[in-house]
C-alpha cells in the first residue's frame, strides 16, 4: 500500500548539479580509473542522459562507478568493452539519439524551437517529435537524414541557432512528496536510475512540458535538486519530490511552493 502523500510513481535519481554546457565537446586526452579530470564531468553527464551514471553529481572523478558505466554504454553500442573513454566512445557518447533524456536533449530540443523545426514543448525526451524535427533539419541542411544528433548535425545546430532555454525562470507549484519503498514501485526513474540503491537523492518527478527532464532546479525548502522522474499524476504546475523516510514525506504533506529552474 502506498505511504504517502503522492498519488503515483516509481522513483528517483540524485543531484547536486554542475553547470554544463550541452552541447560542450570533448578535448583529446584519453580518460580512464583513477583520473580526475573535467573531462571526466562531461563523460558523467552523458552517462546520466543515456541513463547510465548512477549518481548524484559529475563529480570529475573517475572511479569504479563511471567505469561501470562507461562498459554498460560500450556493451550496449558494440563498441570495444574496457572502460576507458577513448576518442571511439568520446564519439559515441556525443551522439544524442532517441531514447535519451535530459539536458543535452533539451538543449538539441531548444536550438529546434528557435530555427521553427521543433513545435512542441521542450520535455528533454528524445521521441518521435524530436527525431522528425532532427530529420526535417538535415533535410533542409544537406545532412544525413536518420532522425539522429551526431556531430555533424549538432555542429550545424551551434552555428545557427541562439535558443533561449528555461534557465532563470521561476513557476510556484503544487508540491507533494514520494518514497520509492512502496508496494508496484521498481525504484527507477524515468531518467533510468536505480533509486532503491542511491538513497540519498534529490529528485523531483516533473511534468516534462512545464519543467524539462534533466533540468537542476532550486525548490523552496528542499534544496537542489534534478528533475529526473515524471507520473500519471504529476500533471502540470505539480512536483514530487522524493524523500526516502516514509515519515518526513508525510510531514511534506502538500504546499505551495517556488521552483527556479538553474539549468
Amino acid at each position: 500500500m502506498r505511504l504517502i502523500v503522492s498519488a503515483f510513481l516509481a522513483t528517483a535519481l540524485v543531484l547536486v548539479a554542475i553547470p554544463v554546457t550541452s552541447h560542450a565537446s570533448f578535448g583529446n586526452q584519453t580518460l580512464q580509473k583513477g583520473m580526475w579530470h573535467e573531462d571526466v564531468k562531461k563523460v558523467q553527464e552523458y552517462l546520466m542522459t543515456k541513463g547510465l551514471f548512477p549518481y548524484h553529481t559529475p563529480t570529475g572523478y573517475f572511479g569504479s562507478i563511471t567505469e561501470d558505466a562507461v562498459i554498460e554504454f560500450q556493451e550496449k553500442y558494440r563498441l570495444q568493452v574496457d572502460g576507458i573513454v577513448g576518442s571511439e566512445t568520446k564519439r559515441s557518447l556525443q551522439v544524442i539519439r532517441p531514447g535519451d533524456m535530459g539536458k543535452h536533449v533539451s538543449y538539441i530540443q531548444h536550438q529546434l524551437k528557435d530555427l521553427g523545426y521543433y513545435r512542441q514543448a521542450v520535455d528533454g525526451i528524445y521521441g518521435s517529435g524530436t527525431a522528425s524535427s532532427v530529420r526535417e533539419f538535415q533535410q533542409d541542411n544537406g545532412l544525413a537524414v536518420d532522425g539522429i544528433a551526431g556531430p555533424k548535425t549538432r555542429t550545424a545546430l551551434n552555428k545557427q541557432s541562439d535558443p533561449k532555454t528555461h534557465a532563470g525562470k521561476t513557476l510556484t507549484v503544487e508540491s507533494t512528496a514520494y518514497t520509492a519503498d512502496c508496494q508496484g514501485c521498481s525504484g527507477i526513474t524515468r531518467m533510468g536510475i536505480n533509486l532503491n540503491k542511491y538513497k540519498d537523492a534529490k529528485v523531483i518527478a516533473v511534468d516534462p512540458r512545464v519543467i524539462p527532464l534533466g533540468s537542476v532546479v532550486e525548490v523552496e525548502g528542499y534544496g537542489r535538486a534534478i528533475a529526473a522522474d515524471t507520473g500519471g499524476a504529476v500533471k502540470g504546475e505539480l512536483i514530487d519530490v522524493f524523500i526516502p523516510d516514509e515519515g518526513e514525506a508525510r510531514q511534506w504533506g502538500r504546499q505551495k511552493v517556488q521552483v527556479r529552474i538553474i539549468e
